[in-house]
């Protein structure tokens, strides 16, 4: 779940009878938010430090720390899109494989403006996609609100659409959009032979594909292609510089130069051709120096922590509780608990006080008498042991109600 709509449910919660805000019975929702938040950022062990839950002057830190080794500062600012802005998207294009790339502030106008172009290009503004895409979920409907697409649900089962269910899709489409991993469903991703075969049903109907690529970063170990080989299934590819590489914010799209030509056009109609963005930039490439090399360690980690997440509740007495995917397919997944999500967040948030140690974070309903959390594994993750990781459980559990 976006950060947005957590504080849009923690403020509706807030509200009295009679429609205004007030506080809670004992602590205010946002009082909690920040309680976690400095929780998170004081304990000693965690599985990941989100940059969000910095401070700004950590992360004014973190950005003077690398921004030397990325470029030569002694060079002039970018001014609309120009110098190290162009620098980064020429490396995301080569990374990609693809002609090449425009940098976007957000992923939300990024990925707007990549398929309004290809429905000028195919005549067919019908974009199939799943029905947990991000788009369709956190996105306010933007597709068909802003730019005119109209989005369509191939299937809302917890995994990728089929080759299956794209052929035999009832009504044309002149866009598939695949979103790799599919976080919403625990950061799932098919198989090499299974993608290959969805892009080639679309082909077969026409369609051009776009990757949602929003996490594409650490979907090598998965798929077991390099980076430029996974895009190259795709006709055109967004990518995040902050979900996956640490960065400030900002999201690219790599394809056909005549279609990110038109892009760009599109990018400042769209209010996207900002003035100066060298912060945001320098951030990206700090993350692909820094991040992208370590992500298959993430992962391949991750699926260590599972394992003994799995082992930890049943030692623990826990009658049932799931990891999803058993085996991860990235450095992030789920983990639902027979709870209230409230009492499983209190729960973490106290763990981390008291002892520390950040094991998860907050909680969201998963469904009646179920909630989920999503699990990260990044460097900090890399010095849990597997019995670290049950003590931990173990201590989590002990907090919980009988």
């Amino acid at each position: 779940m976006s950060d947005s709509a957590e504080r849009g449910r923690e403020q509706t919660a807030e509200r009295d009878t009679d429609g205004t805000a007030g506080p809670g019975p004992e602590e205010t929702a946002e009082r909690k938010r920040e309680r976690r938040s400095a929780a998170w950022r004081a304990a000693e062990r965690v599985l990941w430090r989100p940059g969000h839950q910095q401070t700004v002057r950590s992360r004014l830190a973190w950005l003077n720390d690398g921004a030397e080794s990325v470029y030569d500062l002694d060079r002039p600012v970018d001014m609309y899109g120009d110098r190290l802005v162009e620098t980064l998207e020429e490396r995301v294009a080569g990374l990609l494989g693809k002609e090449a790339a425009a940098f976007f502030p957000t992923g939300t106008m990024a990925q707007q403006v990549a398929l309004r172009c290809w429905a000028g290009r195919t005549g067919d503004a019908t974009v199939a996609m799943h029905a947990l895409g991000h788009p369709e979920v956190h996105e306010r409907h933007a597709f068909s609100s802003v730019s005119g697409l109209r989005p369509v649900r191939v299937t809302d089962e917890p995994r990728l659409p089929t080759a299956e269910e794209i052929r035999d899709f009832e009504e044309p489409f002149g866009s598939l959009l695949l979103e790799l991993p599919l976080r919403d469903a625990g950061f799932v991703l098919p198989s090499w032979e299974e993608l290959v075969a969805v892009t080639e049903a679309a082909r077969e109907r026409d369609a051009v594909v776009h990757f949602d690529g929003a996490r594409l970063w650490e979907c090598t170990p998965r798929l077991g292609r390099p980076l430029d080989e996974i895009a190259g299934l795709a006709d055109s590819v967004y990518v995040s510089f902050y979900k996956s590489l640490d960065g400030l914010g900002g999201a690219a799209v790599a394809g056909p130069r005549t279609l990110i030509d038109e892009a760009k056009a599109w990018r400042h109609r769209y209010g996207g051709m900002v003035f100066q963005q060298f912060p945001t930039v320098l951030a990206a490439l700090i993350g692909l120096d820094r991040e992208l090399p370590r992500l298959p360690a993430y992962v391949a980690h991750a699926r260590v922590v599972a394992a003994a997440l799995r082992e930890g509740f049943a030692e623990a007495g826990v009658a049932w509780a799931r990891v999803h995917p058993e085996e991860p397919h990235t450095h992030q997944f789920q983990v639902w608990l027979p709870y209230d999500a409230e009492v499983l967040t209190d729960a973490a948030m106290l763990q981390t006080e008291e002892t520390g140690t950040g094991l998860f974070a907050r909680w969201s309903r998963g469904g009646p008498g179920l909630a989920l959390t999503e699990v990260t594994v990044a460097a900090p993750g890399l010095e849990w042991t597997a019995g670290d990781v049950k003590a931990a459980v173990a201590d989590f559990v002990a907090r919980l109600p009988g």
